[in-house]
């Protein structure tokens, strides 16, 4: 038996010390730690942002950009870190993460800040795809479950003080005369220079030379040259048309990209970004699809819950954030039972099934929802989400880590990633798209419901409702103009019933008073007309004579209401036309939702509504696209689970080669 065979046999010394491994994972939690504390805060506080900015409709290109650059960065940085390793592209992205963030704090614009969250999605392409493949590299699959109380405190934790962060930045005005919200970035400098240092401490794995490789520039260039003008036209493409000149234009440079990412991967073999070797196995195909599906649905439709919660039920910025801890405790609780079970069996084929089964059913649930539901109606729908997402996360990572080559992992763990974030940044695009794009017709056709209009004109033409502090802005953004017209048309009406009616009754009058020719006598014939005829007309309209005109007092219900009820059928007819004040602005109520803070909810339920069923649409386009995953998850085989970490197959791997070196080398020796 030679010592090359003994050593197959025989196991090796473990490559790292459980203290080493947590000394590792403590430098992966801070930069964790830094994305996921940002994409809380930041998500509580876009409201405010949007408001502020004067731009909550331009919201998507905030989102798009930073999911832009984060996804086409992902498989740059997974393949760059199989070259280089691990640790300075690690280093590398929460740099540029804080360069982001301070340029973002300086934003003027949501155009200005697009660009410079785009720059912070260059670094988070790194913070959420390499201590993905860190841990693969540095636990077996079926130990990764011991750790994952670490990032679960991390997660936890972010989404626990994420929201009261960012709750607290959004509702003050200024913070050390720096407006609250632009804090929201700047806490990212101080949290990131402390992650980087942790990192620098506490991040070191072995490393083990390997072959020289190409780096694939070219392969970069077309994935930006694919992608961007893609997702820039599911972005823009409600507003420049679908089938515009720029439009086409973005779909041939979109298609000519992808021919030439294809033609430049197949060219580089091996040293490609992402190896298109890699799709001859099913399993990578298969839950690369997968993630694509999952993560379309998933983030697109996530991305109106905090605006459904601030818009609809009235919660504030910090509200809104620990509102959605249910979908951070479904997803906790599923991460956890799951790890276990595969730790304890080595089996996990059911979770990507029963995870698009949870999480579909949870999009199902929210299509029932309306805006007299409670908050413990989206609770609930949160929490089966939560617990959908945590079964499907670890299952198809490990899924596509398991099915290459441990040499592959970085670029395995990063595609998998890639194409997450491909799904979500087009769903995000597409779906806020198809949000704010319907959010007009759907208020205007809210507005054409009769007994909420006429609820709500009620309210409007109500003094002590009109004239509330409270109710100012929406008065002036959508009812004034409205009750306006409504005030000028009744008071035109009264005003010329009157003179018709004296001009019809003043003839008689003078003839049976015998035709007084003296001017004294007439004045007082006519001002008894007039009065006789002004109370028959206030008496017929529901009206007050008040003074020498016939008025409608609107402190009063009975003439309120009927003054409503002649009024509804006439805005209900403009509505339709499109023709009426309310109509145009309803195509600009958008773009600032601030109207709605504390407003009377008779005046704000046609927006409410309106939303609300541009909000249904979302998740009915969400569910059904993960029932389609739902039906792929049935014909996905998964590999069985390595035994041993990537590295400590490398590691193996790398003493086997040197213990065939030495006996190749003594062999000669022991024939002479």
């Amino acid at each position: 038996m030679t010592a090359s065979t003994a050593a197959d046999a025989t196991p090796r010394t473990p490559i790292m010390t459980p203290r080493q491994i947590r000394l590792v994972l403590y430098g992966l939690m801070a930069g964790m730690f830094l994305s996921s504390l940002d994409q809380t805060i930041v998500g509580t506080a876009i409201r405010t942002i949007g408001d502020d900015l004067h731009g909550l409709d331009q919201q998507a290109w905030v989102t798009t950009a930073y999911l832009i650059t984060s996804t086409i960065s992902t498989p740059i940085y997974g393949k760059l870190s199989d070259i280089f390793g691990r640790r300075p592209l690690y280093l590398f992205s929460i740099g540029v993460f804080i360069v982001g963030s301070l340029l973002s704090s300086f934003s003027t614009s949501m155009y200005l800040l697009a660009a410079f969250r785009a720059i912070q999605g260059i670094g988070a392409g790194g913070l959420m795809s390499i201590p993905l493949a860190i841990m693969g590299d540095i636990l077996a699959p079926r130990e990764r479950a011991k750790y994952q109380g670490y990032f679960l405190a991390v997660f936890g934790t972010s989404a626990l003080i994420g929201p009261l962060i960012g709750g607290v930045f959004a509702g003050s005005d200024q913070i050390l005369w720096i407006a609250g919200w632009r804090w929201v970035f700047l806490v990212n400098v101080p949290i990131g220079v402390a992650a980087w240092l942790m990192v620098t401490a506490f991040l070191h794995l072995p490393r083990f030379s390997g072959h020289t490789v190409r780096i694939d520039w070219w392969g970069a260039a077309a994935v930006v040259v694919a992608l961007v003008p893609l997702l820039l036209v599911a972005e823009q493409g409600r507003t420049w048309g679908w089938g515009s000149a720029i439009s086409l234009a973005c779909y041939i440079l979109g298609g000519l990209g992808i021919l030439a990412f294809l033609i430049i991967e197949s060219r580089m073999g091996t040293d490609a970004i992402i190896p298109l070797r890699l799709f001859r196995s099913g399993v990578f195909s298969m839950s690369s699809v997968l993630g694509f599906l999952v993560g379309f649905g998933m983030f697109g439709a996530m991305m109106t819950l905090p605006l459904y919660l601030q818009i609809v039920l009235g919660f504030d910025p910090t509200q809104s954030g620990f509102a959605t801890l249910p979908m951070v405790l479904g997803m906790a609780i599923a991460t956890i039972a799951s790890g276990q079970i595969i730790a304890r069996t080595g089996h996990y084929r059911i979770f990507p099934v029963t995870g698009t089964l949870f999480t579909s059913a949870g999009f199902f649930y929210l299509t029932f929802v309306t805006i007299d539901r409670p908050y413990w109606f989206l609770a609930g729908a949160m929490l089966v989400i939560g617990l959908g997402l945590g079964q499907l996360m670890q299952s198809l990572v490990l899924a596509s880590q398991n099915s290459v080559p441990v040499t592959d992992m970085g670029v395995a763990t990063s595609a998998a990633t890639f194409f997450r974030q491909i799904g979500g940044t087009l769903g995000t695009a597409v779906l806020l798209s198809i949000l704010f794009s319907t959010m007009p017709a759907n208020i205007q056709t809210a507005l054409q419901n009769r007994d909420d209009l006429s609820e709500a004109l009620n309210a409007a033409l109500t003094p002590a409702v009109a004239q509330a502090p409270q109710n100012a802005a929406i008065m002036h953004k959508i009812w004034t103009p409205i009750t306006t017209q409504v005030r000028r048309g009744v008071q035109k009406q009264l005003d010329a019933a009157v003179s018709q009616g004296v001009k019809a009754a003043l003839p008689e009058a003078l003839r049976q008073a015998g035709s007084p020719t003296e001017s004294a006598a007439q004045a007082q014939i006519e001002a008894a007309v007039r009065h006789e005829v002004q109370t028959a007309v206030a008496q017929k309209a529901h009206a007050t004579v008040r003074g020498d005109r016939v008025v409608v007092d609107y402190s009063q219900r009975a003439q309120r209401t009927a003054i409503v009820k002649q009024a509804t059928p006439e805005i209900e007819r403009q509505l339709s036309r499109h023709g009426s004040a309310l109509s145009s602005s309803t195509n600009q109520s958008t773009s600032d939702t601030s109207f709605l803070n504390s407003a009377d909810r008779a005046l704000a339920k046609p927006f409410l509504v309106g939303f609300n069923s541009s909000a249904l649409a979302i998740y009915w386009v969400a569910l059904g696209v993960l029932l389609l995953a739902f039906v792929l998850t049935w014909f996905f085989r998964v590999p069985e689970l390595r035994s041993r970490s990537a590295l400590q197959e490398q590691a193996d791997a790398h003493a086997r080669k040197q213990d065939t070196q030495e006996d190749t080398a003594a062999a000669p020796e022991g024939e002479e």
